[in-house]
Parts: structure tokens; C-alpha cells; sequence
């Protein structure tokens, strides 16, 4: 899963430096859904943004450790743990897309952008969004995993 999240990410982002870099913005729907080609050198909502090449690198490593952490915490989680399982999978896939950005171009590519009235979304991608799905389901696991009372071998 993890694998296609990430083949997903980067070839809508390839879409977008082809299509809307040089080509401007498409609305898919309109005062909705646009998608609008922006690098973003710092992390979620260009947080960070003006750090430069120590920001690249300082932020890839943070990345880096984040990865490796869900894939240790992965492999420990028992096979039957769908929920978990797939949560982790999105976060991982979220975290390599957004990092193999980051190392090779220096920036993350964003480029789907919502709006409703006068509210606008900053915009994002694919591995933004599963970065978000992944961490909601692991919230949700939290809870139902207290609720019910179980306790996952990780956590033992």
C-alpha cells in the first residue's frame, strides 16, 4: 500500500511540473478544486519556509528519523491490525514522497488547492493527504484500542 501511495504521489507531482508550472492553474471545480502548481521549502503550510539548504537538510533528517521510526513500529504491530497497519503505510508513504521531493528537487511540489467562500486550504499533495488520513486513523485507533480494551504488542 505504502508503495503505491508513493508511486501516486510523485507521478501527480511529475502531472504538475509538466502541466500547471509553466501552463497555470486548472479548475476542476470551480470556487472549489484548483490545482495550482507552488514549491514549498518548509513543511506543512510553509512553516519553516526561509531556512534555505540547512532547512533542506535538517528537515530531510527529521524525515528520515520519522521513517524509520513508522517502519520499526510497523514491523512490531501483529499482521491482524489492519487499522494500524494501513495507517502506518499512509504515513510512511506521505513521509518518502515528501523527503524524495526535498532531496532531489530541494522543495516539496504542492499543487491541489481548496477553497470554500472565503476560506482557502493551503494547497498540498498526495503525500500531504495521506500523511493526514495516516495520522486520523492512528488517532482513531487510539481511542477504539482504549475503548475496547485491547492492547496491541506494540504496546506492550
Amino acid at each position: 500500500m505504502a508503495g503505491g501511495v508513493f508511486l501516486i504521489d510523485q507521478t501527480t507531482k511529475a502531472w504538475a511540473i509538466r502541466k500547471l508550472r509553466f501552463g497555470g492553474d486548472v479548475s476542476v471545480i470551480p470556487n472549489f478544486l484548483n490545482f495550482a502548481y507552488a514549491q514549498n521549502t518548509g513543511v506543512a503550510f510553509s512553516f519553516l519556509n526561509d531556512h534555505g539548504d540547512a532547512g533542506r537538510w535538517g528537515l530531510s533528517a527529521v524525515a528520515g528519523i520519522a521513517a524509520i521510526l513508522v517502519l520499526y513500529y510497523f514491523w512490531r504491530i501483529p499482521r491482524t491490525h489492519d487499522r494500524l497497519l494501513g495507517a502506518l503505510a499512509l504515513l510512511l508513504a506521505g513521509i518518502v514522497g515528501n523527503v524524495t521531493d526535498r532531496l532531489r528537487l530541494g522543495f516539496v511540489i504542492d499543487f491541489i488547492d481548496l477553497q470554500f467562500g472565503n476560506w482557502h486550504y493551503p494547497t498540498f499533495n498526495v503525500a500531504d493527504a495521506a500523511i493526514c488520513i495516516g495520522a486520523g486513523l492512528l488517532i482513531i485507533d487510539m481511542f477504539f484500542s482504549k475503548k475496547d480494551g485491547k492492547t496491541n504488542k506494540a504496546d506492550a
